[in-house]
Parts: C-alpha cells; sequence; structure tokens
C-alpha cells in the first residue's frame, strides 16, 4: 500500500498520488496518460512517475483506479478525498 507521506514532490495536489517506492516502469503514464507523467530528471539514477492532473471526470478516475491497481510496486495512493489535499 502507498504510504502517502512518501509522496513524490512533483504530484499534483488531490486524491491521486505516486510514492517513492515508484520503480519508473511507467505502467500509470501509459493506461492513464492524462494523469500520469514520468520525471525523466537526470539528476536521479532511475526515472519515477507522479501524478500531474488529477482526474476530472469518470472515465480519467477509471483510468487513474486501474493505473492504482495495475501498478506493480503499489506506489500509486488514493487519499479517498476528491478535495486538494
Amino acid at each position: 500500500m502507498a504510504d502517502r507521506w512518501e509522496k513524490f514532490s512533483e504530484n499534483t495536489k488531490g486524491r491521486y498520488y505516486v510514492t517513492k517506492v515508484c520503480i519508473g516502469c511507467t505502467l500509470c503514464s501509459v493506461i492513464a496518460p492524462s494523469s500520469f507523467r514520468e520525471n525523466t530528471d537526470m539528476e536521479l539514477s532511475v526515472g519515477h512517475c507522479y501524478v500531474y492532473r488529477q482526474p476530472e471526470n469518470e472515465t480519467e478516475e477509471a483510468l487513474c483506479r486501474e493505473a492504482m491497481d495495475s501498478c506493480p510496486a503499489g506506489a500509486i495512493g488514493n487519499n479517498g478525498s476528491r478535495n486538494n489535499q
């Protein structure tokens, strides 16, 4: 389970977030490209993904849930709220 205290700073505020256990597989950005992006900062030894935009409709919400359920590292979390926490 993703620990909300281990979120990447790049995550936009809101319900979904990616944590530091991300392995950089980019599966989430393939499943839900409107919400997830890869950070390719060359200072890091491996890239990671983050939430750059929270879902804005039911389709995007479903894709974020699918990305979270499919994440091999369990790095995607959902704080259960719909506000900007």
